[in-house]
């Protein structure tokens, strides 16, 4: 069984625990109401939609 000579480095263990950390980042759908970015399965936080109908009201800003 191999076993390593030398322990690793402090910049290669945190290069290997950032790269993991960017595979958990979440990814952004288009919201066919209003073409906001949002997450898959959410509701639209910009229009207040989910599957077709509104589910949320979103007040305006202003």
């Amino acid at each position: 069984m191999g076993v390593p000579k030398r322990k690793p480095s402090h910049s290669r263990q945190r290069q290997r625990r950032a790269y993991n950390s960017v595979l958990k980042l979440p990814q952004l759908s288009t919201c066919p109401q209003c073409a906001a970015p949002y997450v898959p399965h959410r509701v639209c936080p910009a229009c207040g939609y989910y599957k077709g109908r509104q589910v949320v009201s979103v007040q305006a800003l202003g």
